[in-house]
């Protein structure tokens, strides 16, 4: 079960790390399985726990919240409350990736970019993005809100509560494991394109 998509998101690390490097980018990572507590739902969801955890006693969900959801969310909340606090508008990219069948279905697309369609600047930056990426890979399928919505809970929605859309500007980029497993050039090549393409949406 942890080497599967239900234990981790294959890729998502090193394409963060990717993207921070490139773009001379803060980066707050974390390595904790959802399986043990997922990182991007919030207290009380149905899936902050896993069907391991969610049967332990009240203390031990406690310890499990406190040593490891805590302080990454507390890191990713204090980073952008600090460049919000100098009056200056923060672009947070979470990094996900998804499993290409869930349940039966195939996810048709290469990648996700989900955004509250009720921020502009979340909604300009990824249809800006889009275009990049259209123009850098036209091979790739881009969708917008795909495979999740943006606006479904998870820490961005968490952070739009907390800070303006004027202050804050939070996407989800989803990339397929199918790219991922594949190895060879392909996935090297994605990373390359999507750095490329978000530096020029950052731009425009």
């Amino acid at each position: 079960m942890l080497a599967s998509h239900r234990g981790y998101d294959a890729g998502a690390l090193r394409m963060a790390t990717a993207l921070a490097t490139a773009l001379d980018a803060p980066l707050v990572t974390s390595t904790v399985s959802r399986l043990v507590v997922d990182l991007n739902r919030s207290v009380g969801h149905r899936h902050h726990f896993s069907a391991f955890t969610r049967t332990l006693a009240k203390a031990e969900r406690a310890a499990i919240v406190a040593a490891h959801y805590r302080p990454y969310r507390d890191q990713v909340e204090d980073r952008v409350g600090t460049i919000v606090a100098r009056g200056r508008r923060t672009v947070h990219i979470s990094a996900h990736s998804f499993t290409p069948v869930l349940d039966g279905h195939v996810r048709r697309a290469d990648v996700g970019l989900l955004y509250d369609p009720a921020r502009p600047g979340e909604s300009a930056l990824c249809a800006r993005w889009k275009a990049a990426l259209a123009a850098a890979a036209p091979a790739l399928v881009v969708r917008r809100n795909y495979p999740y919505q943006g606006k479904c809970d998870g820490l961005t929605a968490h952070l739009r509560r907390r800070f303006s859309a004027a202050a804050y500007v939070g996407v989800e980029l989803e990339v397929n494991q199918r790219i991922v497993a594949a190895g060879g050039r392909a996935w090297p090549a994605l990373m390359a394109a999507l750095i490329a393409s978000l530096r020029a949406a950052a731009a425009a």
